[in-house]
């Protein structure tokens, strides 16, 4: 793949497009696309990089807003600025939208699969009682839990060991970022902090 690749993107249904400057053409970025990229670069491509954006909201800052389709999170800056990171998202059948809270926040937490991810995944019912936090972890570095009130909505905001699969519809329904990128925006975040999450035609958590 070519090393400017990357320097805008698009969507197209469910499929994340690159636009390669040397061939002038969008390319879909699928999983294979992205380890190659990541084996041969050792990040993601350009657009997937934290970056400070003009953002224009009425949201106040420290608000984080996710752009599910498009694969970015802002956490809203003052003065029409935010920072925006790459994420994964929800693979098909589990993208959502709504209004959330972070509800509390982990340095390198546990990860407890759900019951529905116990009786549907062998590998995760190993790991029903708990898998420390740590390098392997899925939960990867930090972690951000995502409230409905005082209720926990069982989606996070966390780090991840396969940072090549940002960009890409991959997850469970939890929004993934890499380690350096979740542990900047934990340290930026407070509890409390609104979330709205946006994915063209996902099911509601909460409508927007």
């Amino acid at each position: 793949m070519a090393a400017g690749l990357g320097a805008a993107l698009a969507q197209t249904g469910s499929t994340t497009q690159i636009f390669d400057p040397k061939t002038h053409k969008w390319i879909n970025y699928d999983r294979k696309k992205a380890r190659q990229y990541y084996a041969a670069h050792g990040q993601v491509p350009d657009a997937f990089r934290r970056q400070i954006v003009t953002f224009r909201t009425a949201e106040k800052p420290g608000t984080i807003i996710i752009d599910g389709n498009q694969h970015f999170l802002y956490l809203v800056l003052p003065g029409l600025k935010a920072v925006r990171y790459g994420i994964g998202v929800g693979r098909d059948g589990f993208g959502w939208a709504g209004i959330v809270r972070v509800g509390r926040m982990a340095e390198w937490p546990t990860w407890t699969p759900p019951a529905e991810m116990v009786a549907r995944d062998p590998n995760a019912a190993k790991f029903a009682g708990g898998m420390p936090g740590g390098p392997d972890n899925p939960l990867g570095a930090r972690a951000l839990y995502l409230y409905q009130g005082d209720q926990d909505t069982i989606y996070r905001i966390h780090g991840t060991p396969e940072p090549w699969t940002i960009g890409l519809d991959v997850s469970s329904g939890c929004i993934r970022m890499n380690n350096d990128d979740i542990v900047d925006l934990h340290s930026q975040v407070q509890v409390g902090a609104k979330v709205v999450v946006l994915m063209q035609g996902a099911a509601l958590y909460k409508g927007v």
